[in-house]
C-alpha cells in the first residue's frame, strides 16, 4: 500500500540515519546505515508504517546490512520507542502535486533559493507527519485502503471551494473528484480534517465563501477547523490574481464574523478562524485568546499575533535591570506597527532604546510582508549603515532547520541559505533569534528565556 513515486520502484526499505543510545535498537545491534526492510512481516513504505507495525510488544525486524539480511526478534514494553531515525521520512519517494493553481506559491518563488523550496508536494503522509496541506486529488485505491487500516489522522486539506466546478477551476484540473464526498469518507474512517481556504478576490470569496464555510462547518467535528487565509502573491506572479486591500479585508471579516458566532453558539468552538493578516490589513483588533480555542491552525499563521500580544502583556518589566542600552528589532512590514507600539511601551517602562526596523522584501517583492518570508540578504540590506546598538533581534520564523533531504548538519538557515553565524559576522554584533518579546526582554537583561536562546552566537540557534 505504498504511496507516491515509489509505487513504480521495488521496495527498498528505510535507511537508518541514527540509533539512540541505550535504546531497544541499540541493544539488539542495529546500526546507522542499516536499511530496515520489514516489521513483523510487513514491508515498509515510510516512517508511518514503522510506527504502525512496530506498535506490538513482540517484534521481528528485518534489516539489510551491505549484502546481508539480518532478522532480529525482540520483546519490549508497550509504547517504548525503538530508537530509530531515518534518512528520509518516506522510503519510496515523495508524491508531487499535479494541480495547476494560478495562486500556487511554489510557482512564484524567486530563483536562487534552496532547492527544496521549489518542490510541489501533495503527499498525504507529509500531511500526517508535518501538517502539510494537501488537496486529496491524487489518492489511489491503495491509499484509501491504507487510510482505513491505519486511521492516519488528522489530515490538513486545501479545500479553497466546495463547489465542484469552482474547485476544479481553482486547481486547474477538470479530472479531480468532489471534495465533500472525500471528507465524508474520511469521517467514516474516523479521520479528522483541518481545512484551509485560500481566498482570491472576486474568485472564491463572497457567496462562494459562504457556501464553502457552510459546507465545511456542518461537518464539524469531522472537520475540526477551517482556516481562511488571503492569497499570497510575489513579484514573480504572472497570473490574474490580485491581493486583498484593506477594504477587501474588512469585507471578509464582516462576512465571516456572524458565521464564527454561529459556530461558537452551535459547537462551543469558533471552528472558523481567520488569518492574522486580515486583521492587520484591515486595522481591526486581533480577537481574544478564547476565540482561537486550542489554536488548531497556528502553523497556518492563525493566532500567532494573539499569542505575541499576550506574551508581551504578561511581561514583568522593571527599569534598571537591563544590560543592553540600545537594541534593534528586525521584522516584516505587516507586523511592524504592532512591534513599534510594543517597543515604545517597553522603552518607556524600562529605559532601553529599541529601534524597530521593518524590512522590505526585495527578494519576493514588497507585496510579501510577513516576517517568516524575510531572507538574510534583505535583512542585511535594511541594517546597512545603521547603528544597530548592542543586540540585533531577528524573527525565529526566518529560520528553518534543514531536513536530511536538504542538508546533513540540520543548521537552521534563512531561505537564502544564511546561518545565524553569517548574520552575526555581517553586522558585527550579537544576533539573537526570537519569537516573543519575552525572549527579547530576557536577552536584554542578559538572561536566557525558556523559549529562546541567550545572547550568544550558537550555530543551530
Amino acid at each position: 500500500m505504498c504511496s507516491g513515486e515509489g509505487l513504480l520502484k521495488e521496495m527498498s526499505g528505510g535507511t537508518i540515519s541514527a540509533v539512540a543510545p541505550r535504546s531497544i535498537a541499540a541493544a539488539i545491534g542495529i546500526r546507522p546505515g542499516d536499511v530496515l526492510l520489514e516489521v513483523n512481516g510487513h514491508p515498509l513504505c515510510d516512517v508511518l508504517d514503522v510506527q504502525f507495525y512496530a506498535a506490538e510488544e513482540e517484534l521481528e525486524l528485518v534489516v539489510r546490512r551491505g549484502e546481508q539480511e539480518i532478522a532480529y526478534e525482540v520483546e519490549r514494553d508497550y509504547g517504548l520507542p525503538l530508537g530509530l531515525d531515518f534518512a528520509h521520512p518516506t522510503f519510496d519517494g515523495m508524491r508531487r502535486c499535479g494541480n495547476h493553481c494560478e495562486f500556487c506559491f511554489v510557482q512564484q518563488m524567486p530563483p536562487g533559493l534552496r532547492r527544496s523550496l521549489y518542490v510541489k508536494d501533495d503527499d498525504y503522509r507529509y500531511s500526517v507527519l508535518y501538517g502539510s496541506y494537501i488537496t486529496l486529488t491524487n489518492l489511489t485505491t491503495a491509499d484509501w485502503a491504507r487510510l482505513a487500516e491505519q486511521r492516519l489522522s488528522p489530515l490538513y486539506v486545501s479545500v479553497h471551494a466546495t463547489e465542484p466546478e469552482l474547485r476544479r477551476e481553482l486547481l486547474g484540473r477538470a479530472d479531480i473528484p468532489d471534495i465533500l464526498p472525500q471528507i465524508d469518507q474520511l469521517a467514516e474512517l474516523g479521520i479528522t480534517v483541518h481545512a484551509q481556504v485560500v481566498l482570491t478576490p472576486g474568485v472564491n470569496d463572497g457567496a462562494h465563501l459562504c457556501r464553502t464555510v457552510t459546507d465545511l462547518a456542518v461537518r464539524h467535528p469531522a472537520v475540526q477547523s477551517i482556516g481562511v487565509v488571503p492569497v499570497g502573491l510575489t513579484r514573480y506572479h504572472r497570473g490574474r490574481c490580485q491581493r486583498y486591500t484593506a477594504a477587501g479585508s474588512r469585507s471578509v471579516i464582516d462576512l465571516l464574523e456572524p458565521m464564527q458566532r454561529a459556530c461558537r453558539h452551535q459547537h462551543d468552538r469558533t471552528v472558523l478562524y481567520l488569518a492574522d493578516e486580515w486583521y492587520l490589513l484591515a486595522d481591526r483588533p486581533i480577537p481574544p485568546d478564547e476565540a482561537y480555542d486550542d489554536y488548531p491552525q497556528l502553523e497556518n499563521g492563525i493566532g500567532l499575533v494573539r499569542q505575541f500580544l499576550d506574551d508581551y502583556a504578561a511581561l514583568d518589566v522593571q527599569a534598571g535591570l537591563v544590560q543592553a542600552g540600545r537594541c534593534t528589532l528586525v521584522c516584516g512590514m505587516l507586523i511592524a506597527p504592532v512591534m513599534g507600539r510594543m517597543a515604545t511601551d517597553l522603552c518607556e517602562r524600562s529605559g532601553v532604546q529599541l529601534d524597530v526596523v521593518p524590512v522590505p522584501n526585495h527578494t519576493f517583492g514588497e507585496t510579501v510582508t510577513v516576517s517568516g518570508l524575510l531572507v538574510g540578504t534583505d535583512v542585511l540590506a535594511a541594517l546597512e549603515g545603521r547603528g544597530v546598538g548592542d543586540i540585533v533581534f531577528v524573527p525565529r520564523a526566518m529560520f528553518a532547520e534543514y531536513t536530511p533531504d536538504q542538508k546533513e548538519d540540520g543548521t537552521p538557515r534563512t531561505l537564502d541559505d544564511l546561518s545565524l553565524s553569517d548574520l552575526t559576522k555581517a553586522v558585527a554584533r550579537p544576533v539573537v533569534v526570537a519569537s516573543w518579546m519575552s525572549e527579547v526582554w530576557a536577552a536584554i537583561q542578559g538572561e536566557s528565556s525558556d523559549r529562546g536562546p541567550a545572547v550568544e552566537d550558537r550555530e543551530g540557534d
